[in-house]
């Protein structure tokens, strides 16, 4: 019984790539690919939309369990 094969198209620039362990990059074609995507969450330009967040309100919030003192 042959593996089935997954591909995906990268996020950046839409070549076809495998989705294994051999995919150094994957989801991205390339380190270019993945670091141009980088820079548009970085420069703001893509974003998760949802109410802006009060800076105030998250200093009274409880530490994440997985930050340490």
């Amino acid at each position: 019984m042959s593996e089935r094969v997954i591909k995906v198209n990268c996020p950046t620039c839409k070549e076809i790539v495998q989705w294994n362990d051999s995919s150094q990059w994957r989801p991205f074609c390339s380190e270019r690919c993945k670091l141009i995507d980088f820079g548009e969450w970085a420069s703001e330009r893509h974003s998760i939309p949802g109410e802006p967040v009060d800076p105030d309100e998250l200093a009274g919030m409880p530490p994440r369990h997985d930050e340490q003192d």
